[in-house]
């Protein structure tokens, strides 16, 4: 079983950043693609990013492209979304996931964490 705790959210202005964490647990992180969803109020969930296990390999969703950074550190056992030029409609509860294939099409794998709540005021 994996355990996935995500950390760092909070109210930041346009423009600004942040960086989010994820820490997982339960069994060899390495082993698994990781990714960032989304999920704002009344919309359905979107895919932000993913990495591939060893972090060679990744993937953007087109609203963080060009301003969100993945990353991973697998001898920590964590994750990252590095999170820059920040815009009132990147406001969402910010969940980690991760999967047992790396996938270059916004499909999620099975384990994720509880998230974490970004509101970016304007």
């Amino acid at each position: 079983q994996v355990q996935l705790v995500e950390s760092g959210g909070g109210l930041v202005q346009a423009g600004g950043s942040l960086r989010l964490s994820c820490a997982a647990s339960g069994r060899t992180f390495s082993m698994y693609a990781m990714g960032w969803f989304r999920q704002a109020p009344g919309k359905e969930r979107e895919f932000v990013a993913a990495m591939s296990g060893g972090g060679y390999n990744t993937y953007y969703g087109d609203s963080a492209k060009d301003r969100f950074t993945i990353s991973r550190d697998n001898a920590k056992n964590m994750g990252y979304l590095q999170m820059n030029s920040l815009k009132p409609e990147d406001t969402a509860v910010y969940y980690c996931n991760l999967g047992r294939t790396f996938r270059a099409d916004g499909r999620p794998g099975d384990y994720w964490g509880q998230g974490t709540q970004v509101t970016v005021s304007s």
